[in-house]
């Protein structure tokens, strides 16, 4: 059956974005750019026991969700999944995304689908973007993302992908145009990863980071002939040992100095606001509905801060918070963030205190807490916090997080301690698979 063309009828989409239907022998198969009520035609690319991966040859009857996507590049590049799938019906999927995790991995079948609250913007919403070059045979280069069937491969891209904020489009093509002939002005090394992100005020400026290469790049020739980038960050290929040099920044008026590392940040600034508008309404609704209750120091753990969004925002409350990061320059960010807010709000300003560590380590140490945020990376908790929130359990728990399975695994992980009480989800990356999704949970058991 391997390579072979056969028609399938679409009966689903799978949480990585591919279409789910049935081959003639029973197994299932995940193919991408099809969707729900599709009769398609499709060749059989990869055979395993269960199941089988396919790509589309041709779609025979569309369904009634099926739109035209308006990138050039999408049948061959990965960087999209749902561009062809309405957006309502993204929004659609993309909640059934989250409740079927939560009764798959989690145990939890009777969760309704939560709302997803649509991005203010549907293209050109991305603040930073990556790009990957390599360097091929004869001198060629090739920059773009990864291939939709060959990921090892590199589609070309120039000015085509629609994600980007317009002007880091913009300067891409700039980018592209100057660093010269077989990108001779980049570091001379076959792979190197370029990550361009709107900086300065209001975003009006670009920084570049340029991953790759050996220390001692002479950055200053790209600078001057791109002409469109405020900054220009290397960070080397090789590794270095604690306490040698790190990032180097070229500045715009001339001279390098030592940069940090950049932190975290959402990729979608719209719909992160509205995002973290709803998580500041619920904890300070959480704290309102039990004032009676005597409350610890820091009512408010907020783990995983990052560079203190919510914990800067609940301060700014009144309210006193106290955050767990474990990337230093983030902690130094939400520190900075602290002092600008002290001195904007002045009395009105709360508390919020950043400790430096992972969330396993300090968490014990400062548990208990009224209402605990969690927002952690893709991989989820710990696999020691659990317990570590058993024993010493806060009345409410709001888990943020960018991955369903994740979160559906750290759930069960609770047990029947806490009761999942609400699911929101916000979408923060449109034409894409991916979606953020807001777990509010509240202890109903007797601590351990």
């Amino acid at each position: 059956m391997l390579k072979e063309e056969v028609d399938v009828e679409v009966r689903g989409i799978g949480a990585g974005g591919s279409g789910i239907a049935d081959l003639p022998d029973g197994r299932v198969v995940f193919v991408p750019r099809t969707t729900e009520g599709d009769r398609a035609r499709i060749r059989v690319e990869r055979i395993r026991p269960r199941w089988a991966r396919g790509s589309l040859v041709e779609v025979l009857d569309p369904a009634r969700s099926r739109v035209n996507p308006p990138c050039k590049k999408y049948t061959e590049c990965g960087g999209c999944q749902l561009q062809h799938v309405s957006y309502e019906d993204q929004l659609t999927w993309k909640g059934r995304f989250i409740t079927d995790a939560l009764a798959r991995i989690g145990g939890l079948r009777k969760v309704s689908t939560p709302e997803v609250v649509p991005s203010p913007s549907r293209l050109r919403y991305r603040n930073r973007v990556s790009f990957t070059l390599r360097r091929l045979s004869g001198g060629h280069v090739v920059a773009g993302f990864h291939a939709l069937h060959r990921p090892a491969h590199i589609v070309d891209i120039d000015s085509e992908c629609l994600l980007p904020h317009q002007k880091l489009s913009q300067t891409w093509s700039k980018l592209r145009a100057g660093w010269g002939k077989s990108a001779e002005l980049l570091p001379s090394a076959g792979r190197i990863r370029m990550t361009l992100g709107l900086s300065g005020e209001n975003g009006a400026e670009v920084d570049l980071v340029v991953e790759g290469g050996r220390s001692g790049w002479d950055g200053e020739r790209l600078f001057k002939s791109v002409g469109a980038v405020r900054a220009i960050w290397h960070r080397p290929s090789e590794n270095k040992s604690a306490g040698e040099e790190r990032d180097r920044m070229i500045l715009a008026g001339g001279g390098v100095l030592d940069a940090p590392t950049p932190t975290f940040a959402q990729v979608n600034d719209e719909a992160a606001e509205l995002l973290r508008t709803h998580v500041i309404k619920c904890c300070t609704s959480a704290l309102q509905s039990n004032e009676q209750v005597a409350l610890p120091t820091f009512p408010i753990i907020d783990a995983y801060c990052g560079s203190g969004a919510y914990g800067s925002a609940l301060a700014s409350e009144g309210l006193s918070v106290v955050g767990i990061e474990s990337d230093p320059s983030a902690v130094e960010q939400a520190r900075a963030s602290v002092r600008a807010k002290m001195a904007q709000h002045n009395k009105e300003f709360g508390r919020f205190e950043v400790q430096e560590g992972l969330v396993e380590d300090l968490l014990p140490t400062l548990l208990p807490a009224e209402v605990l945020v969690f927002n952690p990376p893709r991989s989820g908790l710990h696999e020691d916090v659990p317990a570590q929130i058993l024993a010493n359990a806060p009345r409410r728990i709001l888990y943020v997080s960018c991955d369903p399975a994740t979160l559906a695994r750290d759930v069960k992980r609770l047990g029947d301690q806490y009761a999942l009480d609400r699911l929101r989800a916000f979408d923060l990356f449109p034409q894409t698979a991916h979606v953020e999704a807001v777990a509010e949970l509240t202890f109903r058991g007797v601590a351990q």
